[in-house]
């Protein structure tokens, strides 16, 4: 089956989500890469062919295979190259940043969309989606781990803040993405505090004494928001919250996407900072990451085994 590879034009997005280096003779697929993607680390096409791999147009991939894997959401200039009932694999995000384009395109399109998404990668059609039993939860940790360490790092300079001993942290966390943001914001030898579910009733409790607040969770749904309207009403004027789960408007109510060229806003004395793909700001070394797992993962076996998915939902 063919298995076509196109470049993200997703906003400020730098990542190469395929490596010549991890393409290997057991791959399953006939893959069929788009010329020129992987410029951004100056891999000529001629790398991918040398791995069996086939350089086509844009176009013609959309026409001609029958998967579409793009690394993050699809952008308005592809739409009309999209055929009823092609197949999307990346971080399409139904449900969060790509809300709009799966009710909108895919929908009405009839797209199988494939979410890689890290702790529930899932697969949708129109209103019904099922979990992926074979990719296993955590697959991508270390691009969440960059994600913690970019989105702190992007912010910082953003906001022109060098954080010294007197500068007050809190990190809340969940997993990967803030012991990265925590990795990083500790060299700073901040007065920092990590929160756990069973210790958020501390933060709250002390939410109004912190220079920095840093989310690293996202709403699963058995909590509508991580900090609400009213929890803002106590944080001080001037306080810096990067939502490094990059969750706007669930895990921060009323929060909304900023992007790698315009990364934070500011509303009532707060200062936001809400980028979805601040990874890509560390690009060579989650490019490797991401190429390797996602190799092992989603690319090496039969696309077959995502056409099965739907059978069910069907």
């Amino acid at each position: 089956m063919k298995f076509g590879f196109i470049k993200p034009t997703y906003p400020g997005e730098k990542r190469v989500a395929l490596l010549p280096q991890h393409i290997t003779s057991d791959f399953e697929n006939e893959l069929v890469i788009e010329k020129d993607f992987g410029s951004n680390l100056q891999i000529a096409d001629s790398e991918y062919e040398k791995k069996g791999c086939l350089i086509e147009s844009r176009e013609n991939i959309f026409k001609n295979c029958e998967v579409i894997f793009c690394l993050k959401l699809l952008q308005p200039t592809d739409y009309d190259l999209l055929r009823d009932g092609q197949m999307i694999i990346g971080w399409t995000h139904p449900t969060g940043s790509g809300t709009a384009f799966y009710q909108n395109i895919a929908k009405k399109k009839n797209l199988k969309i494939i979410d890689l998404d890290n702790i529930f990668p899932t697969a949708h059609l129109g209103d019904r989606h099922i979990p992926i039993p074979f990719i296993e939860k955590n697959f991508i940790w270390r691009n969440s781990f960059y994600a913690g360490i970019a989105s702190v790092q992007h912010a910082l300079l953003t906001f022109g803040l060098l954080p010294n001993s007197d500068t007050k942290v809190a990190v809340l966390a969940n997993g990967s993405v803030s012991q990265g943001a925590y990795n990083y914001i500790a060299k700073y030898n901040v007065d920092i505090r990590m929160f756990y579910r069973k210790t958020m009733q501390e933060f709250y409790d002390s939410i109004g004494d912190y220079d920095i607040i840093i989310n690293g969770i996202e709403v699963d749904g058995s909590v509508k928001h991580i900090i609400t309207k009213e929890d803002l009403k106590r944080i001080k004027k001037g306080c810096l919250l990067i939502d490094s789960a990059a969750d706007a408007g669930n895990a921060i109510e009323g929060s909304h996407y900023t992007s790698i060229a315009e990364p934070m806003y500011e509303e009532d004395g707060l200062f936001f900072y809400e980028v979805n793909n601040a990874p890509s700001l560390l690009y060579r070394v989650t490019s490797f990451e991401i190429s390797k797992s996602f190799s092992q993962w989603v690319y090496k076996k039969d696309v077959k085994q995502f056409y099965d998915l739907f059978k069910w939902i069907d």
